[in-house]
């Protein structure tokens, strides 16, 4: 896959970015940065939801926390949430 050329952010991802520990914070943008220039970069542990969410998409940015996103047409995603597992429901 080609490097992410646009990357755009949910009200949700938003608001839930800014209840995170500034430290997360901080690893979330170093993982972002890794994943715009590869999306299946293995410390990323990309992987696909399955069930109701079959289109979306997740990324690790530390072993607790996760990023949800959807590709959009063309290079570009729409991060939908970060957060625990519990961005899986």
């Amino acid at each position: 896959m080609k490097r992410i050329v646009s990357v755009e952010y949910s009200r949700k991802f938003l608001k839930s970015l800014s209840r995170l520990p500034a430290h997360i914070v901080v690893q979330s943008q170093e993982k972002e940065n890794i994943f715009k220039n590869n999306p299946f970069d293995p410390r990323l542990a990309t992987h696909k939801l399955h069930g109701g969410e079959k289109d979306t998409w997740t990324f690790s940015v530390v072993h607790a926390y996760r990023i949800k996103f959807v590709f959009l047409n063309g290079n570009k995603v729409l991060l939908l949430d970060i957060g625990t597992h519990e961005v899986y429901k």
